[in-house]
């Protein structure tokens, strides 16, 4: 049984560890970027998942894209990690993704898309498009899942396949960005509690990330996409998290399109909660594993 941590443990650690430095300024995003662009950190599997299951990997136009798959599948969950477009695929991804696979008997779908310097926004967004509607024709319904910087590209690829007349079951959000201009009056509100992100660091990352987009083009902010038509949208998120206020402005944009939205709102809960070994977290990632697990056998 793994250890679970007193909710109160959490900020207090991200702090002691500086978990905000990519984020609490513009130099320290720049650093970052150096950094990962001169010493790119590994990305695969951790050795050992979990029983019962094989990892399979290949190049899809251009990216490593590793799928999880159970002894049976009935259908596919595209999983887009976060990172901040800067940092890699982490542990707490590869275990959440092995999970939903083995409880859902689905297979997981785990792309490694070009960060920050290398990657942009609208490249993101279409070849993922196109993973999805390769996923939908190998394995069916297909939903896509997302975590901060993979939920932003997450949405932006759903609107991009509605456009192109495929509406999804379901798409799962985890604490996503969904406003890279972070323009949101209430971020400064919500700015002192949160322990992990900042708007100055942000806004240099989301300069990088892009390219030649306007910064409110729904490929880089998809909260400015028109939502109307998509399928249903599931969202997490934490109150100590700047991202947390256009998480309700999704959420209002939604139901006056007639989307179907739910809004599970962690109170005192930090960035990517669900990824966070809590009480909290894991009873938000089995709720989120339950979704997807019931969308793709609806």
């Amino acid at each position: 049984m793994r250890a679970v941590l007193p909710d109160a443990v959490v900020p207090l650690a991200l702090r002691m560890m500086r978990a905000n430095r990519t984020f609490v300024s513009a130099d320290g995003a720049r650093k970052r970027i150096r950094e990962r662009g001169l010493r790119p950190v590994p990305y695969g599997p951790p050795s050992r998942l979990r029983p019962g299951i094989r990892v399979d990997v290949e190049q899809f136009d251009g990216w490593p894209v590793y799928t999880i798959l159970p002894p049976e599948t009935r259908g596919a969950v595209v999983y887009v990690h976060g990172g901040g477009w800067v940092n890699e695929i982490a542990p707490q991804h590869w275990h959440l993704a092995a999970r939903i696979a083995a409880e859902t008997s689905t297979a997981v779908v785990v792309p490694i898309y070009p960060l920050v310097p290398f990657g942009t926004a609208r490249e993101a967004r279409d070849t993922a498009a196109a993973l999805v509607r390769r996923s939908i024709d190998t394995y069916g319904a297909t939903c896509l899942a997302g975590d901060s910087a993979g939920g932003q590209i997450a949405l932006s690829t759903a609107l991009a396949l509605r456009d192109g007349g495929v509406v999804l079951p379901r798409t799962v959000l985890i604490s996503p960005a969904l406003d890279l201009s972070w323009s949101n009056p209430r971020i400064p509100l919500v700015q002192p509690s949160d322990p992990w992100l900042a708007t100055p660091g942000g806004q240099v990352l989301a300069e990088q990330r892009r390219g030649d987009l306007d910064l409110l083009d729904p490929a880089v902010s998809p909260l400015f996409g028109d939502v109307a038509g998509l399928g249903p949208l599931t969202v997490f998120t934490g109150t100590r998290d700047v991202l947390n206020p256009d998480a309700h402005v999704l959420a209002q944009k939604s139901r006056a399109a007639g989307v179907p939205f739910e809004l599970y709102e962690g109170a005192g809960q930090v960035h990517v909660y669900p990824l966070v070994p809590t009480r909290a977290g894991r009873e938000a990632q089995s709720h989120l594993v339950s979704v997807l697990g019931s969308a793709i056998g609806s």
